[in-house]
């Protein structure tokens, strides 16, 4: 469990191939902290580290995780969202974020506000996936609040602190993300969908 609170930006330093698998190893001011078994939110998705090294670690991702996320595409010193798991007693200053993506979305708008930045992403609704306005959302691990609600698309506005201390910095228009949608949305959507 996560709460979509950004703790470090890592970078790809190498991508090593393993059959269907792909093993990141990740730089990161969180590097020496983390130990074998422990579970990191990477863009969003929950990763189990497998090894570590001074100033590094590694973890690795099976073909299920390939295809439903943006992981496959990462490349050499690209960026990645990081989050340690929530501990037990911790503030919950995000919201409940599972680590578990239920689909990407590609970034269609970025507006420079004049101090905050609105970024506007689709994704294929063929999933039943909703959003809401005011209501949470998590891109790439970020927990974010939903400002404009349609059909198949969204907005959010990034504040100064988030647009600097995330990969949110990189994303211009065309760039794949990671979306998981609400976990409570998701229950009440398949609920009201059963009827």
């Amino acid at each position: 469990m996560f709460t979509g609170i950004i703790e470090s930006v890592g970078v790809i330093k190498a991508i090593n191939y393993d059959r269907s698998n792909i093993n990141f190893s990740i730089s990161s001011s969180l590097s020496n902290e983390l130990r074998i078994d422990q579970s990191v939110s990477h863009n969003g998705v929950c990763l189990t580290v497998v090894s570590t090294e001074e100033g590094s670690y590694t973890v690795t991702a099976i073909k299920e995780t390939l295809d439903k996320t943006n992981l496959g595409k990462l490349q050499l010193g690209d960026k990645v969202n990081l989050e340690r798991c929530l501990k037990v007693g911790d503030r919950l200053d995000g919201h409940f974020v599972q680590g578990h993506v239920d689909q990407t979305a590609i970034c269609t708008y970025v507006g420079n506000e004049n101090g905050s930045w609105t970024f506007t992403f689709k994704y294929d609704d063929k999933n039943n996936n909703i959003t809401i306005e005011k209501g949470s959302i998590t891109i790439n691990g970020v927990s974010l609040t939903v400002v404009n609600s349609k059909k198949s698309e969204f907005s959010v506005a990034i504040i100064p602190y988030t647009f600097e201390n995330t990969n949110f910095n990189s994303f211009s228009v065309g760039t794949l993300v990671n979306l998981e949608f609400d976990v409570f949305g998701k229950y009440v959507t398949k609920l009201f969908n059963k009827k």
